[in-house]
């Protein structure tokens, strides 16, 4: 499906507005049906949510600036609901709402495995993830990782042939580790980076779980090598079971650090592996998740269908919200609300920047500015 300029320009606005995050996104896309919509109605959400002073809502001329910059590169950017959006991305709760991608996306589409693991790897470790992606990919499966150094540098080299997917934590220009410069630039022409950041961004800390959640969105299955019990590779796999993708760890010494969080995942119930015939085999097993592509939702414009909230429901909403971080549906039972109530609300709430979204669709008040 092809968007309609206006509205592609329109979500990409929207999408780099302040305190617009994939949830808030998805939730006005839902509920005023289009970008367009949506955008006009921000300074009157934010108001209600109790914001003091006037949203910054981005200006048409950045957002067709950054389409730009993207396309020189030889890129594309993509918003949810255009024609190309991948469309495992696209049945996230909530997806992204707009990637930049170099290179050939469509090789995600099809079987893809991340493979992930610490930066401070072992010679070992390194081995086995550049063995179990040659393997992979000889059997037709993309590699997916976050070009970081270590196992992801070695899985990423050893699937150049057959293909690699890299997801970044800044923008498509930005090179990071340096190390990887030649290497990234192979990646884009041998198979594709993919990246939630405009042009131009360092990768910074908040940004990792973002690009930890699109590698195991694009992926049927993680494989976990080597990772400290604190470490991104383990975000990653608890991202990956959320969106009910199956998780596989390869087992380490118990005297070596880092292989603490991969012990804990097979101690946890994941499958142990140790090379690509395991990761196949497990992924064929009954006893596994078996990950089925859904039928991703139409973002297609249409016209809104807006529901509003009574001020009596939205004093039940502000009661049950607090400072400690609440299951979503716990909140609903409490203020006897709707989902579609409630959403509304903490659109608004977010909006204002009062709002705070935690994993497992748990949020929490923050106090007014």
């Amino acid at each position: 499906m092809a968007l309609p300029p206006a509205e592609r320009l329109a979500r990409l606005r929207l999408a780099r507005s302040e305190n617009v995050g994939p949830a808030t996104f998805r939730d006005l896309l839902d509920h005023f049906g289009n970008a367009r919509d949506a955008l006009d109605a921000l300074p009157e959400l934010a108001a209600r949510g109790g914001s003091k002073r006037r949203l910054k809502i981005a200006h048409p001329a950045d957002a067709e600036a950054e389409i730009t910059a993207i396309e020189k590169m030889g890129g594309k950017l993509l918003v949810l609901g255009s024609e190309h959006f991948p469309e495992r991305l696209a049945t996230l709760d909530p997806p992204p709402p707009v990637i930049s991608v170099l290179g050939d996306i469509s090789k995600a589409n099809g079987k893809s495995i991340a493979l992930v693991g610490s930066r401070n790897a072992s010679a070992a470790g390194r081995r086995i993830a550049g063995e179990m992606a040659e393997a992979l990919g000889a059997e037709g499966f993309t590699v997916v990782s976050g070009l970081a150094r270590g196992i992801d540098t070695a899985a990423h080299r050893a699937s150049l042939a057959t293909g690699t997917v890299a997801v970044l934590a800044g923008g498509l220009d930005i090179v990071y580790p340096e190390e990887n410069r030649d290497l990234q630039k192979l990646i884009a022409e041998r198979g594709a980076l993919v990246s939630e950041m405009p042009p131009g961004t360092s990768p910074q800390a908040r940004h990792f779980p973002r690009r930890n959640r699109l590698i195991s969105g694009l992926s049927l299955a993680v494989v976990v090598i080597e990772a400290a019990l604190r470490s991104g590779s383990l975000i990653t796999a608890r991202f990956a079971l959320e969106q009910g993708r199956d998780v596989f760890a390869v087992p380490g010494s118990p005297l070596d650090p880092r292989a603490q969080g991969a012990n804990k995942l097979i101690k946890d119930g994941a499958p142990l592996v140790e090379n690509a015939a395991d990761v196949i085999a497990a992924l064929d097993t009954p006893l596994g998740h078996r990950f089925r592509e859904p039928e991703p939702p139409s973002y297609a414009p249409r016209a809104a269908s807006r529901s509003e909230t009574d001020q009596d429901s939205r004093a039940r909403i502000l009661a049950a919200l607090g400072p400690t971080p609440t299951p979503a549906d716990d909140i609903i039972r409490e203020a006897g609300v709707s989902v579609p109530e409630l959403r509304a609300v903490l659109l608004e709430l977010e909006l204002a920047g009062r709002l705070h979204r935690d994993p497992g669709d748990r949020v929490s008040l923050l106090p007014e500015a």
